[in-house]
This record gives C-alpha cells, sequence and structure tokens, in this order.
C-alpha cells in the first residue's frame, strides 16, 4: 500500500512489512518496523472507519455501516478499518462487495490481542502489528479522511488521536467525521468543560474540527469533496 504525504515536508513514515502470504482473495503483511522516511504516492483516495468490535451482524448499526462503505467503495475510494469483528466488518464487507477482485479495496489493520485472533473474513488486504502505537501510526500515515461510528473505548482513543494531530497539524487537510449523536455529545461535553469561563483548556477552534453528522448521505457528501479537492491535487 502506498501513503500519501501527511505530515511536515511531506515525507511520512513507511512501515517496514513481510508478506506472510498472498492469495487471489487476500494479502498478509506483518509490520515488524516504522521508522523509514519516504515522499510517498497513492492512486486512489483511503478512508478509515472507526467503530465498535461488539456489534453483531444484521444490526441495525452493522447494515447502516456497510452500505456506508459500499457506497464510499463504489465512489472509488479504498476503505481501511481495524480488521476486526462488529463496526469494522460491517465496513469491510461493504467495501469487498465493489470489485472483488481488486485486493487493495477493503483493508484491514490488525494489532494482536488476546480476544481478537482472526482478522474478519471481508478483508482482502491484512496488516498485523505488534502493538496500538505502530498500528494508530499506520492509521494515519494511510488515511486521507476519518469516519468515526458508534463505538466504545478503543474508538474513542483512535478519535481523540485524530482530533488531536488535526488540531496540532501535524494532519492536514484531513477531515474528521463523527457519526451519530453520541460523538454529538462528546463535543458539546469537551465545550461545556473545556471553554469554561473559570479557565479555558482549549480554544475554541479546536471545536471546529470535527465534522458531526447524523446521516450517511452527509458524510458522502463531507467524502465527496474532499476527494475531489484530493484528486485536483493528485492527477492520475
Amino acid at each position: 500500500m502506498d501513503y500519501r504525504p501527511k505530515l511536515r515536508q511531506h515525507h511520512v513514515a513507511v512501515p517496514i512489512r513481510i508478506i506472510l502470504f498472498k492469495s487471489n482473495r487476500r494479502k498478509v503483511y506483518r509490520v515488524v518496523a516504522a521508522h523509514r522516511l519516504r515522499p510517498s504516492k497513492r492512486e486512489r483516495y483511503h478512508v478509515s472507519i472507526f467503530g465498535s468490535a461488539r456489534v453483531e451482524q444484521g444490526n441495525e448499526y452493522y447494515n447502516a455501516v456497510r452500505d456506508l462503505a459500499r457506497a464510499l467503495a463504489e465512489m472509488d475510494c479504498n476503505i481501511i478499518t481495524g480488521g476486526g469483528p462488529g463496526m469494522m466488518q460491517a465496513a469491510n464487507e461493504g467495501a469487498a462487495e465493489v470489485d472483488p477482485g481488486y485486493l487493495d479495496r477493503s483493508v484491514g489493520i490488525r494489532v494482536d490481542l488476546p480476544f481478537e485472533q482472526d482478522v474478519n473474513p471481508f478483508v482482502q488486504s491484512a496488516f498485523e502489528h505488534k502493538t496500538f502505537f505502530t498500528r494508530l501510526h499506520h492509521f494515519v500515515l494511510a488515511s486521507d479522511a476519518f469516519v468515526v461510528v458508534p463505538g466504545g473505548i478503543g474508538t474513542v482513543l483512535e478519535a481523540m488521536m485524530v482530533w488531536q494531530l488535526l488540531q496540532v497539524r501535524h494532519v492536514t487537510n484531513t477531515p474528521l467525521v463523527f457519526v451519530g449523536e453520541m460523538w454529538e455529545e462528546l463535543v458539546v461535553w469537551g465545550k461545556k468543560h473545556m471553554l469554561d469561563e473559570r479557565g479555558q483548556l482549549a480554544s475554541p477552534e479546536d471545536f471546529d474540527i470535527p465534522i458531526c453528522v447524523r446521516t450517511a448521505e452527509e458524510v458522502i457528501d463531507v467524502i465527496s469533496e474532499s476527494r475531489n479537492q484530493w484528486l485536483a491535487e493528485h492527477p492520475r
């Protein structure tokens, strides 16, 4: 997988990968380091979707995320998830339904966990990490947009990391889209407690970074606008 320049000086750290196996169904890489720098290139726009691992197949949220990922893949976006079950599987399933023979359409970036052993069956290219640190770093390097759907503690970690990187401008021109009421309430909570008149803990403009939406159509509108700008800057 190629990586678009995101960090200062238009270079990114590119993970060193060891390919474990490749078939007509899936490519699997083990990431053993992430410290080399080189200019990056990428032919397609990549969207990372973060969400709960606990939602079961057929659930209302599951179906909505699958349909959203399919619509984004039909726009020629590649879809990246954590490669596990739940919302991650839903997104990979939607992406894999579009152009099944193209093995980079549906990507999973995994981490070794004792309770999540297997990559979900809809991942076409899988990357395996030993630590959360390198995995999160990989997400940032590989993504042109982030979509955060309902999730738990791990999803909060991913969302907050991207939010801060955008805040300090280590990542730029990259939409962070919060989908659903729970994320709207998080932003409201942040404004209430961090912009308190007794002592300001953040800047008001920090809360303009995440784009809060309620529907898949709104997500698609945000990603479509960003992708069009990306294509103008990266002609094929």
